[in-house]
Protein backbone atom coordinates (compact mmCIF):
# COMPACT_ATOMS: atom_id res chain seq x y z
CA UNK A 1 0.00 0.00 0.00
CA UNK A 2 1.07 3.61 -0.84
CA UNK A 3 1.47 5.45 2.28
CA UNK A 4 3.66 8.62 1.05
CA UNK A 5 2.16 9.22 -2.77
CA UNK A 6 4.22 8.18 -5.58
CA UNK A 7 7.08 10.84 -5.44
CA UNK A 8 8.31 9.30 -2.21
CA UNK A 9 7.04 6.21 -3.32
CA UNK A 10 9.34 6.34 -6.49
CA UNK A 11 12.40 7.72 -4.23
CA UNK A 12 12.03 4.82 -1.93
CA UNK A 13 12.41 2.66 -5.26
CA UNK A 14 14.86 4.05 -6.78
CA UNK A 15 17.21 3.71 -3.77
CA UNK A 16 16.59 0.23 -2.78
CA UNK A 17 17.82 -0.68 -6.20
CA UNK A 18 21.43 0.12 -4.86
CA UNK A 19 23.19 -3.12 -3.41
CA UNK A 20 22.95 -3.80 -0.20
CA UNK A 21 19.98 -1.51 0.63
CA UNK A 22 17.43 -3.05 1.51
CA UNK A 23 13.18 -1.23 1.62
CA UNK A 24 13.80 0.10 5.35
CA UNK A 25 17.27 1.10 4.63
CA UNK A 26 15.96 2.80 1.49
CA UNK A 27 12.99 4.67 3.46
CA UNK A 28 15.22 5.80 5.86
CA UNK A 29 17.56 7.40 3.00
CA UNK A 30 14.42 8.70 1.39
CA UNK A 31 13.26 10.90 4.63
CA UNK A 32 16.65 12.25 5.28
CA UNK A 33 17.04 13.72 1.48
CA UNK A 34 13.47 15.17 1.93
CA UNK A 35 14.50 16.71 5.06
CA UNK A 36 17.66 17.91 3.78
CA UNK A 37 17.77 21.69 2.59
CA UNK A 38 16.56 22.27 -1.24
CA UNK A 39 20.35 23.41 -1.90
CA UNK A 40 21.84 20.08 -0.13
CA UNK A 41 19.50 18.14 -2.07
CA UNK A 42 20.45 19.55 -5.22
CA UNK A 43 24.07 19.43 -4.74
CA UNK A 44 23.57 15.49 -3.95
CA UNK A 45 21.94 15.14 -7.52
CA UNK A 46 24.32 17.37 -9.30
CA UNK A 47 27.16 15.53 -7.98
CA UNK A 48 25.38 12.05 -8.72
CA UNK A 49 24.56 13.23 -12.61
CA UNK A 50 28.08 14.85 -12.99
CA UNK A 51 30.01 11.05 -11.70
CA UNK A 52 27.66 9.58 -13.95
CA UNK A 53 28.91 11.53 -16.97
CA UNK A 54 32.50 12.16 -15.81
CA UNK A 55 33.92 9.29 -14.58
CA UNK A 56 35.80 6.69 -17.26
CA UNK A 57 37.96 4.11 -16.85
CA UNK A 58 41.66 4.82 -16.74
CA UNK A 59 42.99 3.67 -20.59
CA UNK A 60 46.15 1.94 -18.65
CA UNK A 61 44.33 0.17 -15.29
CA UNK A 62 40.93 0.68 -15.66
CA UNK A 63 39.93 2.19 -12.58
CA UNK A 64 37.64 4.60 -12.14
CA UNK A 65 38.67 8.51 -13.09
CA UNK A 66 38.09 11.59 -14.43
CA UNK A 67 40.87 11.87 -16.54
CA UNK A 68 42.14 9.74 -19.09
CA UNK A 69 44.89 8.09 -16.76
CA UNK A 70 44.15 8.30 -12.83
CA UNK A 71 46.70 9.46 -10.54
CA UNK A 72 48.23 6.36 -9.54
CA UNK A 73 49.33 5.60 -13.44
CA UNK A 74 50.43 9.29 -13.90
CA UNK A 75 52.57 9.07 -10.73
CA UNK A 76 55.95 8.67 -11.25
CA UNK A 77 56.56 8.00 -7.59
CA UNK A 78 55.36 4.42 -8.56
CA UNK A 79 56.96 1.06 -8.89
CA UNK A 80 56.79 1.00 -12.83
CA UNK A 81 57.55 -2.58 -12.95
CA UNK A 82 54.83 -4.61 -10.51
CA UNK A 83 51.07 -5.06 -11.19
CA UNK A 84 48.49 -5.59 -8.76
CA UNK A 85 45.41 -7.43 -10.30
CA UNK A 86 42.23 -6.90 -8.48
CA UNK A 87 38.49 -7.73 -8.99
CA UNK A 88 37.47 -4.10 -8.61
CA UNK A 89 38.25 -0.75 -8.04
CA UNK A 90 37.07 -0.66 -4.19
CA UNK A 91 39.34 -3.69 -4.20
CA UNK A 92 42.19 -1.21 -5.26
CA UNK A 93 41.31 1.84 -2.86
CA UNK A 94 41.57 -0.79 -0.07
CA UNK A 95 45.11 -1.81 -0.73
CA UNK A 96 45.72 2.01 -1.19
CA UNK A 97 44.47 2.41 2.33
CA UNK A 98 47.40 0.52 4.37
CA UNK A 99 49.84 2.76 2.37
CA UNK A 100 52.19 -0.61 2.08
CA UNK A 101 51.76 -1.20 -1.67
CA UNK A 102 53.54 1.37 -3.92
CA UNK A 103 53.42 -0.51 -7.70
CA UNK A 104 51.02 -0.26 -10.56
CA UNK A 105 47.13 -1.88 -10.62
CA UNK A 106 44.93 -3.34 -12.92
CA UNK A 107 41.72 -3.43 -12.34
CA UNK A 108 39.82 -7.11 -14.36
CA UNK A 109 35.55 -5.15 -13.52
CA UNK A 110 35.01 -8.82 -12.32
CA UNK A 111 36.55 -12.84 -11.84
CA UNK A 112 35.83 -15.82 -14.40
CA UNK A 113 32.37 -17.56 -12.88
CA UNK A 114 31.44 -20.27 -15.74
CA UNK A 115 28.03 -20.28 -13.49
CA UNK A 116 27.24 -17.24 -14.48
CA UNK A 117 28.61 -17.38 -17.37
CA UNK A 118 31.57 -14.49 -17.06
CA UNK A 119 34.65 -15.51 -18.78
CA UNK A 120 38.15 -14.34 -19.21
CA UNK A 121 36.97 -12.13 -22.50
CA UNK A 122 34.28 -10.86 -20.55
CA UNK A 123 36.93 -8.70 -17.88
CA UNK A 124 40.48 -7.18 -18.84
CA UNK A 125 42.38 -10.06 -19.22
CA UNK A 126 43.84 -9.04 -22.76
CA UNK A 127 44.01 -5.77 -21.75
CA UNK A 128 46.20 -7.12 -18.68
CA UNK A 129 48.17 -9.71 -21.20
CA UNK A 130 48.96 -6.33 -23.89
CA UNK A 131 50.41 -4.25 -21.11
CA UNK A 132 52.87 -6.49 -19.56
CA UNK A 133 55.53 -6.34 -22.26
CA UNK A 134 55.81 -2.72 -22.89
CA UNK A 135 56.34 -1.78 -19.15
CA UNK A 136 58.89 -3.92 -18.25
CA UNK A 137 56.62 -5.40 -15.84
CA UNK A 138 58.94 -7.71 -13.38
CA UNK A 139 55.98 -8.67 -10.96
CA UNK A 140 53.13 -9.12 -11.22
CA UNK A 141 50.38 -10.01 -7.79
CA UNK A 142 47.48 -11.69 -7.83
CA UNK A 143 44.90 -10.15 -5.41
CA UNK A 144 41.36 -11.64 -6.49
CA UNK A 145 39.04 -12.65 -3.92
CA UNK A 146 39.48 -15.99 -1.92
CA UNK A 147 36.15 -17.01 -3.08
CA UNK A 148 35.74 -19.83 -6.12
CA UNK A 149 36.07 -17.21 -8.69
CA UNK A 150 38.95 -15.53 -7.48
CA UNK A 151 41.03 -18.73 -7.26
CA UNK A 152 39.51 -19.78 -11.16
CA UNK A 153 40.71 -16.21 -12.11
CA UNK A 154 44.41 -16.44 -10.36
CA UNK A 155 44.85 -20.12 -11.83
CA UNK A 156 43.99 -19.03 -14.83
CA UNK A 157 45.98 -15.60 -14.89
CA UNK A 158 48.93 -17.42 -13.51
CA UNK A 159 49.43 -19.98 -16.34
CA UNK A 160 48.92 -17.02 -18.50
CA UNK A 161 51.54 -15.17 -17.54
CA UNK A 162 54.39 -17.59 -16.21
CA UNK A 163 55.19 -18.88 -19.66
CA UNK A 164 56.72 -15.45 -20.08
CA UNK A 165 59.02 -15.48 -17.33
CA UNK A 166 57.51 -12.54 -15.02
CA UNK A 167 57.21 -13.51 -11.71
CA UNK A 168 53.66 -13.93 -10.42
CA UNK A 169 52.47 -14.16 -6.60
CA UNK A 170 49.48 -14.69 -5.10
CA UNK A 171 48.47 -12.46 -1.89
CA UNK A 172 48.03 -14.52 1.28
CA UNK A 173 44.91 -15.22 3.04
CA UNK A 174 43.99 -16.42 6.73
CA UNK A 175 43.12 -15.89 9.99
CA UNK A 176 41.70 -12.40 10.43
CA UNK A 177 43.55 -9.70 12.63
CA UNK A 178 41.61 -10.07 16.32
CA UNK A 179 39.98 -13.19 14.75
CA UNK A 180 39.70 -16.56 17.30
CA UNK A 181 40.43 -19.53 15.30
CA UNK A 182 37.15 -21.69 16.69
CA UNK A 183 35.44 -19.75 14.15
CA UNK A 184 37.93 -19.27 11.63
CA UNK A 185 36.45 -22.17 8.40
CA UNK A 186 39.07 -24.83 7.85
CA UNK A 187 40.41 -23.57 4.24
CA UNK A 188 40.74 -20.03 5.87
CA UNK A 189 42.58 -22.06 8.14
CA UNK A 190 44.75 -24.63 5.99
CA UNK A 191 45.76 -21.49 4.14
CA UNK A 192 47.25 -19.39 7.07
CA UNK A 193 49.24 -22.51 7.51
CA UNK A 194 50.76 -22.93 3.67
CA UNK A 195 51.53 -18.84 4.23
CA UNK A 196 53.22 -18.39 7.38
CA UNK A 197 56.25 -16.54 7.56
CA UNK A 198 59.54 -16.74 9.75
CA UNK A 199 59.21 -14.30 13.30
Amino acid sequence: MDYFGNHVGRLIDELSKLPGIGNKTAQRLAFHIIGMPEASAENLAKAIVHAKRHIKFCSKCFTLTDDTLCPICKSSNRDQETIMVVEASRDMAAYEKTRQYKGLYHVLHGAISPLLNVGPNDIKVRELLLRLEPENTQEVILATNSSVEGEATAVYLSKLIKPSGIKVTRIANGVPVGGDLEYVDEITLSRALEGRVML
